[in-house]
């Protein structure tokens, strides 16, 4: 996706998701409470236009800020997290939007206005996946604050108990296997971050994976059996984080009469037991694991599963097949988790990318050699103290992720999509 025309298809489709996301909005819905996992709303929107003012427009158009004098406002490096919810402070809805259409009318004259050099393609690319990364915060923003679905998100039918398939783990075997992309200039060769360079080659010892990610129905067994009352079953870290939110189930849950539920968005519905389990933290799939008896699989062994002794760049090949995968925020996690069968990787596992960010065991760090791209904060600042999760989630957009890309978060975050698959623990 680097020719100009490719790039203006999916400039506008961030533009549209983004407007829609908020065009339905009410001024109350807009004033949103402060939440140390979203942003308000509007801050997002001129954020995200300031990234390509700055990233790209004041580089190659004109140096002059379009917005003189707020700049401090809508660089995230700038304005602290709580500040963006300073009355007065952030635009209202009209002068921020006049803002946002007018870098975004900049960008699409770009964009046909000639060729771009690999570089240039380079930056409008990374400034469309920066705005697909707020699309998705916006997303579940959505479901933090039990706002209404996306409008652009057809009606979805939970999967009917009685189809449910027998899968048997899926065997990777032992040999080297690529991980990472190449150490190629930004611009140049496959389009990715600084965080999944430079590629290596790992031996990987032979280990068995689930095909699927954990069900709801999985975990309420886990649940209904004493899991989080079971200090046994989790770690230093789990345990402190139970007791920091005397936690007793997962988040947008709740037992009614004997009944469970789930909380999609506004709505209270029957807990699809089929359906993934999603918004749950490195901690409770930690816990999970000891109690079946299984493990998280490293970051390395994800890849490998995913990819196949072919370093292919999605589980199906080297060629992005939207319609594989539950991700642009179509179906939102409410598929089967043996659903998207034609999606699956090399060895039979299914929605590993799109559905949830799955955890791995791997602090996010740097691969040895990481060099920092056009933008020095995407990944520096999350190394260390965040778990690395993989695969993207069901409001992933199809055009920012691949095999490769390396998600930071947290581990006791439970607002985002997040989720986990297993694999058999060593005899």
């Amino acid at each position: 996706m680097n020719c100009a025309n490719d790039l203006l298809a999916a400039l506008d489709e961030a533009d549209l998701k983004m407007r829609m996301l908020i065009d339905d909005l009410s001024y109350d819905q807009l004033a949103v409470p402060y939440h140390r996992g979203i942003n308000p709303p509007i801050w997002e929107v001129g954020h995200s236009a300031f990234f390509y003012e700055s990233f790209f427009l004041r580089e190659f158009r004109h140096p002059d800020a379009r917005m003189p004098g707020f700049d401090e406002i809508w660089d995230s490096l700038e304005i602290q997290h709580r500040e963006r919810w300073r009355d007065g402070l952030v635009p209202d809805r009209k002068t921020t939007f006049t803002y946002y259409h007018r870098i975004l009318d900049e960008m699409r004259e770009v964009l046909t206005s000639g060729v771009l050099t690999p570089y240039q393609a380079y930056l409008v690319r990374y400034g469309i996946a920066h705005q697909n990364m707020h699309v998705e915060s916006l997303i579940y923003s959505r479901q933090i604050l039990a706002y209404p679905q996306p409008s652009f998100m057809g009606h979805v039918d939970c999967p009917d108990e009685s189809d449910r398939l027998s899968l048997s783990d899926v065997e990777i075997p032992t040999g080297k296997y690529r991980i990472g992309m190449p150490a190629e200039p930004p611009g140049e060769g496959v389009f990715c971050f600084d965080h999944e360079k430079p590629g290596f080659e790992m031996d990987v010892e032979a280990f068995a994976i689930s095909p699927t990610l954990v069900s709801c129905g999985e975990f309420r067994d886990f649940v209904e059996d004493g899991g989080y009352e079971r200090s046994e079953l989790w770690s230093f870290g789990g345990r402190h984080w139970l007791r920091e939110g005397a936690r007793r189930r997962p988040s947008y849950w709740k037992k009614d009469h004997g009944d469970w539920y789930l909380r999609r968005f506004n709505v209270w519905q029957p807990l699809p037991t089929r359906c993934p389990v999603i918004a749950v933290s490195f901690w409770e799939a930690e816990a999970y694991c000891q109690w079946a008896g299984r493990r998280l699989p490293s970051e390395y062994e994800w890849e490998a599963a995913a990819r196949g002794g072919d370093a292919r760049l999605y589980p199906w090949g080297d060629t992005m097949h939207a319609e594989l995968v539950d991700m642009d925020g179509r179906c939102l996690g409410q598929l089967a988790v043996d659903a998207l069968a034609d999606g699956a990787s090399p060895g039979g596992c299914r929605q590993m990318l799109g559905t949830a960010w799955e955890w791995t065991t791997n602090q996010y760090l740097p691969y040895d050699g990481f060099c920092v791209d056009r933008y020095p904060y995407m990944s520096t600042l999350q190394f260390g103290d965040h778990k690395t999760t993989r695969g993207g989630s069901c409001a992933t957009s199809s055009n920012l992720i691949r095999n490769t890309y390396r998600q930071a978060y947290f581990p006791g975050r439970t607002d985002v999509f997040t989720g986990f698959r297993t694999c058999l623990n060593e005899p």
